[in-house]
């Protein structure tokens, strides 16, 4: 089969591999129709991970079932079928309790295992032509009838869609409340779409990237250009000069200053500023235990110089974590089978597999228009 193989910093290629296969009794083979580049993609793509070469890239997937495992018994052949990013076992203490993304058996020695990523396991990614499911029961979310004609919508239950949503989850947003959003990627923009399906009454969006943050002004949040380094007095002034109710944090530790150098602890120290007293912070930006290629001497330790008495002093809260994907699927899928959202709307890019490697490189760049790649293995 096909699939994109991560071969050093910067390097991917599209290459022959072998099939993926049923391993288990309880696995599912997928045939891949969509599958997405997100940005948690890019710090491996830039070499910034323990990301062996050689390794799938992909955990953005959906398709159709192929082949099923003998004791698998929900998952039929046929079923069209999304993927959470987090592989889950179903029956471990944390998936019983519905935190699927700290799953304590698909990857021992550390809570959490997903596809092609970096230290949560040896699972293949699915930006390739097949994909082994392990634990296919629980993994596979069945899509309804006439999903292909909202692929683009229902692919983005993989990850992004929910990861957002989480953002205002760990936030705690409620209706009638204001919201600040770091990050007006795609994340930061389905953060920002969550907020005002919660129905928060003042949704602010900051970046610096233009093109970006006109994305966030369609759907009716407001754009806080962040460019001249005065996002704090923007969101302070739309605030009354109290500070938004909720914030999220959707960048992480490769977030950048005005000058787009990197400052690991900017985005976390400016929602202590711009969140109110009493306040509470939701974290969905990847922040790691190590990373040997910052320039900053305690991110390379995972670590930052965070405002932590400004943050106890307001009595602050803060939620941090990657989103466990089946805690929301289900129902987000709902409200995209009744046409109650379409978060195809961030798309900006739908390309065949063969084209990865300079949409990776095109990504990589935040060229303006990038927003989010959709790869169609099995097209031209």
């Amino acid at each position: 089969m096909k699939a994109l193989v991560y071969n050093g910093p910067r390097d991917v290629s599209v290459n022959e591999v072998p099939d993926a296969t049923i391993e288990r009794a309880t696995d599912v083979l997928v045939k891949i129709s969509s599958t997405n580049i997100c940005g948690s993609d890019l710090h491996m793509y830039e070499g910034r991970t323990g990301m062996q070469a050689g390794r799938i890239l992909g955990h953005e997937n959906m398709g159709e079932v192929i082949e099923i495992g003998a004791a698998v018994d929900r998952v039929k052949v046929g079923d069209r079928v999304c993927l959470p990013f987090n592989i889950g076992c179903g029956f471990c203490a944390n998936c019983e309790k519905g935190l699927s993304g700290f799953c304590l058996t698909c990857n021992p020695g550390m809570a959490g295992a997903a596809y092609g990523f970096a230290g949560m396991g040896p699972y293949s990614g699915g930006q390739a032509e097949y994909l082994r499911v392990p634990y296919g029961d629980y993994n596979c979310l069945i899509l309804p009838r006439g999903s292909e004609e909202k692929e683009n919508d229902y692919v983005m239950l993989s990850d992004i869609f929910p990861t957002g949503y989480h953002a205002t989850e760990l936030a705690g947003v409620q209706p009638g409340e204001t919201v600040v959003i770091y990050g007006a990627g795609p994340v930061g923009l389905m953060a920002a779409y969550s907020a005002i399906i919660r129905g928060a009454a003042l949704v602010m969006v900051v970046d610096n990237h233009k093109d970006r943050l006109a994305l966030a002004a369609k759907i009716g949040a407001v754009p806080v250009d962040d460019t001249e380094g005065m996002g704090i007095e923007q969101v302070m002034q739309l605030t009354g000069g109290v500070g938004a109710d909720r914030g999220c944090e959707c960048v992480g530790y490769q977030c950048c200053n005005m000058h787009r150098e990197e400052v690991p602890n900017l985005t976390m120290n400016n929602l202590v500023a711009t969140v109110k007293a009493t306040g509470r912070i939701g974290v969905v930006g990847v922040f790691i235990p190590e990373d040997p290629g910052s320039k900053d001497t305690l991110q390379k330790r995972g670590q930052m110089a965070f405002d932590f008495g400004q943050f106890w002093v307001k009595g602050q809260s803060i939620g941090t974590g990657q989103a466990n994907v089946k805690a929301y699927n289900r129902f987000l899928s709902r409200l995209i089978e009744k046409d109650k959202v379409k978060p195809s709307w961030i798309v900006s890019h739908e390309l065949p597999l063969e084209k990865a490697p300079d949409a990776y490189k095109n990504f990589d760049a935040r060229k303006d228009g990038w927003t989010k790649v959709v790869l169609k293995p099995g097209k031209k």
